[in-house]
């Protein structure tokens, strides 16, 4: 009868850690002294999460532009799902995953695009780099250092992924992108004044039409124009993930960029597969670009 009972017992014990998930918290907030409000971010906790002293590796999760939200990763996307299992596999080390709000305001009439406003009344890319990292790794059991982050984005937050990767070469270990919101010269150029003035707007100069956007805060930004100047070596530095759908209308963008990187000398791991920009996309694209960083993560 013991015998029985510790049978079942253990069987209990195998079947409750068998469904551990991690935790998912929406609303938590940061008092930005540089954007003069409060930045709202979404966050995942891995299974087992506060149960002893552990320190986690950590992935900032950039959601994408127009209407898109922090919480989008978890409410469309199910990345708690596919962050779980892959932990649960031993493919990824646990870790913590934060979603910064993007957006500049409820409306949102303007993306930010991850990026400091041209006329620097808006500073989102000062307020991420010099306040937002140093909050969550004071806040959280965070280990500290470009060894354990991560940045992995769709679409706007693809761009910024890249973006970031280059600008700060002592970020980031790793950094992915799905249909990241690259435009060519030539398409930003072409662009309807009401969808550039949206996108693009705040960051470059309202108003802009031909030529005049291609202005020096354009190419202080455009990820296709700061692989250009960046120099390999830094480049080198951060291990970089690409991957867009053939019938995405970023895809253009994607494949110059992985074009020049591999002019450059620099590997990369570029991926092209059937689909446009959408969730069912991103979703399918979530777990390879997991594992990518989280190999990284592991080391």
């Amino acid at each position: 009868m013991l015998r029985a009972i510790l049978i079942v017992v253990a069987g209990l014990f195998v079947s409750a850690n068998a469904f551990a998930a991690g935790v998912v918290k929406e609303g938590q907030v940061m008092a930005s002294r540089i954007l003069g409000k409060n930045v709202e971010f979404t966050l995942y906790l891995p299974p087992g999460y506060g149960s002893d002293e552990r320190r986690y590796p950590v992935i900032y999760l950039m959601h994408g532009g127009g209407d898109g939200k922090n919480q989008d990763w978890y409410r469309y996307g199910n990345a708690n799902l596919v962050f779980d299992k892959l932990i649960e596999s031993g493919e990824v080390p646990p870790f913590i995953a934060v979603t910064p709000e993007g957006r500049r305001e409820e409306e949102n009439k303007f993306n930010t695009y991850y990026m400091n406003d041209a006329d620097g009344k808006y500073l989102w890319q000062d307020m991420f780099v010099k306040e937002f990292i140093p909050h969550v790794e004071g806040s959280f059991p965070v280990i500290a250092g470009k060894k354990s982050r991560g940045i992995l984005g769709l679409s706007m937050g693809g761009y910024a992924a890249m973006a970031y990767a280059l600008k700060y070469p002592d970020l980031f270990a790793g950094a992915a992108a799905l249909s990241a919101a690259f435009r060519t010269d030539q398409q930003i150029v072409a662009m309807d004044q009401a969808g550039y003035d949206r996108r693009y707007g705040k960051a470059w100069g309202e108003g802009l039409s031909g030529t005049d956007r291609l202005n020096q805060p354009y190419y202080a930004n455009s990820v296709l124009d700061l692989v250009d100047k960046t120099p390999p070596d830094a480049i080198r530095k951060t291990e970089l993930f690409i991957d867009c759908g053939s019938s995405d209308s970023f895809f253009v963008g994607n494949a110059e960029l992985t074009v020049k990187l591999q002019k450059l000398g620099v590997p990369h791991r570029f991926m092209a597969r059937e689909g446009g920009h959408d969730w069912t996309y991103w979703r399918s694209g979530l777990p390879e670009a997991t594992r990518f960083i989280g190999k990284l993560l592991h080391q």
